[in-house]
């Protein structure tokens, strides 16, 4: 089980830092009074974006669902499937993406997710076109590969169920194992009466969960204590190594991050709602 998994350096993803887009001078020609045209970038950078399909060498592959992609201001993009985690550099130019080699965990992925992150692989490399309408963004490469995304609404921390599929330690990501039994799929909810509940990896827990601005302070937690195997009993010690006292969260489109202050933390995707209870027993 150990060898399905393989960490991520942060680091090692993000590979470029740039200066803040949009308001520098573009390379469009001059006006012939001394003054250059801007250019303005398209607004792609800091919003959650759900991928909705690709399309590489004439064949389209639907994305499964949770799948994401976001490039952050500093020029760092990352996408996930439900399984690897991909990162590449990206530098954002008026209505042009380029992106630099993308790098990606090695985990062994049903073969759905497999033949999405392959094209994505293919299609996040090198300059893309990128076309914004409404909140739809069409990322269109020079071969003419695609990808078809969705800018994501925020979804709300109370009364969403998070499916956990990323673990935190400073700044190293883990993905969680893709093979866990159904019933063993770490997961939360937060209650409205400032309580949190769910199950951790192999145990169900809850416990308070007080919400204040961007933290939550997370009270010793309650719950079952059976044994599972070690790579579930894993996952579970590092699930609530982030549920334990105070700690910051942000959410961006359908993905939920946790952080304590010790830097250990989860991150987690929106689950539809009618999967909610389902996994609280067994």
């Amino acid at each position: 089980m150990h060898t399905q998994r393989m960490a991520v350096n942060v680091s090692v993803l993000a590979l470029l830092t740039l200066a803040a887009c949009g308001t520098e001078s573009g390379s469009g020609s001059g006006s012939g009074d001394g003054s250059d045209t801007v250019q303005s970038d398209v607004p792609v950078t800091g919003v959650a974006w759900s991928v909705d399909s690709l399309t590489v060498g004439g064949k389209k592959t639907e994305a499964p669902a949770g799948s994401r992609l976001e490039i952050d201001p500093k020029g760092r993009a990352k996408a996930g499937f439900g399984c690897n985690h991909i990162g590449a550099d990206a530098r954002v130019e008026g209505d042009r993406i380029t992106f630099g080699k993308p790098v990606s965990t090695q985990m062994a992925c049903d073969e759905t997710t497999e033949k999405a992150e392959k094209a994505a692989l293919a299609a996040m490399d090198g300059e893309v076109t990128a076309k914004l309408s409404g909140e739809k963004l069409t990322l269109t490469t020079e071969g003419g590969d695609t990808i078809a995304l969705s800018e994501e609404k925020p979804a709300g921390l109370v009364g969403t169920r998070w499916a956990v599929n990323t673990l935190l330690s400073g700044e190293t990501a883990t993905s969680v194992p893709a093979d866990l039994p159904k019933e063993r799929v770490p997961h939360l909810t937060f209650g409205k009466d400032g309580t949190v509940h769910g199950n951790s990896g192999c145990n169900s827990f809850h416990g308070k969960a007080a919400v204040k601005g961007s933290t939550i302070d997370f009270g010793p937690p309650a719950g079952t204590r059976k044994m599972c195997p070690e790579a579930e009993m894993e996952v579970e010690r590092a699930v609530l190594a982030a549920l334990d006292g105070p700690a910051t969260y942000t959410i961006k489109g359908s993905t939920l991050t946790v952080t304590s202050k010790d830097g250990k933390g989860i991150g987690a995707t929106a689950a539809p709602a009618e999967s909610e209870g389902t996994q609280e027993h067994g």
